[in-house]
């Protein structure tokens, strides 16, 4: 990895990093959801950084992928919160998030998370294999009395690619595979008083635009030309409204889904419908790691 992209890797990271603790300053009881998704994202641009997937936040049994629409009226009340931020910079990218439990009542299911994080980055270096990062993320969080989501991972970060290899395990799956110099990864424990397996639910508003040809109607063409301008990155649903309007973006995704032009990323919630958490942090590996999203508050 030369110098420049190191060094965008890192400020991606700061990025990431102080919008998603910005973030968390605004989950309060009474705060509108998507008034705090907005916020986020105009401080990564106010940053300097793009979003390289929408922010998104994940109420109680939902794990991951929950992102608000332009009509969502959900207000925070005593729910436990996950929220996600990631940033680009020219295709750099840096994830991180974390819980907030505004019942008070999940203080451990929050901690046995972040702890589970904290300890896989502390083993993180050359020659690690991925079963030993799931096996310690596993013993973490069941030392707890909770269950790791087996069918959620941690994920190599590639430039414009959100997820590539390696996998990384939130249990032991004898995965012999080594974490080698210079991978970029996030590590991404999710903990959850349920199954531990987590299902999609609908409806999708978080997108990949994965072809561009196929459709004709102008309306379609127009906004697969502006989600063309995330470089194959997730966009929401929400952004595309704001530009065209509800029924329009709802029309023209119908058909970019029925030509096989994006890929729908639907809400994932626990199947028992156990609360669920989740901490986030990424790495870049090598002897001395580097966390690109390490904050000191």
């Amino acid at each position: 990895m030369d110098e420049e992209t190191l060094q965008k890797y890192v400020d991606a990271g700061k990025i990431a990093s102080e919008a998603l603790h910005y973030g968390k300053s605004l989950i309060v009881k009474g705060a509108k959801v998507i008034e705090i998704l907005d916020a986020v994202e105009e401080k990564i641009a106010e940053l300097g950084g793009k979003p390289a997937f929408p922010a998104q936040i994940s109420l109680n049994e939902f794990a991951a992928h929950s992102c608000s629409d332009l009509n969502d009226e959900t207000i925070l009340s005593d729910q436990i919160v996950k929220l996600d931020v990631g940033v680009h910079l020219d295709g750099f990218i840096a994830d991180n998030a974390l819980t907030v439990d505004l019942s008070g009542k999940y203080n451990d299911l929050v901690k046995a998370s972040r702890e589970a994080l904290n300890n896989a980055l502390k083993v993180i270096k050359p020659g690690v294999t991925l079963g030993e990062i799931g096996k310690l993320i596993h013993e973490t969080i069941t030392s707890y009395g909770f269950a790791p989501v087996k069918n959620l991972s941690g994920h190599g970060l590639g430039e414009y690619q959100i997820h590539t290899k390696p996998s990384v395990p939130n249990f032991d799956n004898g995965n012999e595979n080594v974490l080698e110099e210079g991978d970029v990864i996030a590590i991404e424990p999710f903990a959850s008083t349920g199954a531990g397996i987590v299902q999609e639910s609908s409806p999708a508003t978080v997108f990949t635009l994965i072809n561009d040809t196929g459709v004709r109607d102008p309306i379609s063409r127009k906004i697969m030309i502006k989600a063309k301008e995330n470089k194959g990155l997730p966009f929401a649903k929400r952004w595309l409204e704001k530009d065209f309007g509800t029924a329009k973006t709802n029309f023209a995704l119908r058909m970019l889904r029925k030509a096989g032009c994006v890929d729908e990323h639907p809400p994932l919630f626990d199947q028992n419908k156990g609360m669920v958490s989740q901490a986030e942090h990424t790495v870049i590996v090598s002897e001395e790691p580097i966390i690109t999203t390490w904050h000191e508050k």
